[in-house]
């Protein structure tokens, strides 16, 4: 291995622990399968409903639980709100009847 290399790897060792440590905010973040999966079920609703109630098609909730894609921008926002309060798929679902 190079030096320039190994001083890469050095420094990637070391921004890893400062975002551990909460020092370093990660430069981007990804929802894996299973959390997208998780965040569904904590609101109770199958793959189609809780597809309907986020307005994204089933497709996108199956390749997103299934690992295929991964949720980004809005779509990501949007899942760490229901995760912390699941309560917000019914809410919005009341306020487009």
């Amino acid at each position: 291995m190079d030096d320039e290399l190994f001083g890469e790897l050095k420094a990637s060792i070391k921004q890893v622990g400062e975002i551990r440590r909460g020092e370093r905010a990660p430069s981007r973040e990804f929802f894996v399968e299973s959390e997208v999966k998780a965040v569904r079920q904590l609101t109770g609703l199958s793959q189609a409903k809780f597809a309907k109630a986020i307005s994204v098609p089933v497709g996108t909730i199956q390749n997103w639980e299934q690992g295929r894609r991964y949720p980004s921008g809005p779509a990501l926002v949007l899942l760490k709100l229901i995760k912390k309060n699941p309560e917000l798929v019914a809410q919005a679902q009341e306020l487009s009847v």
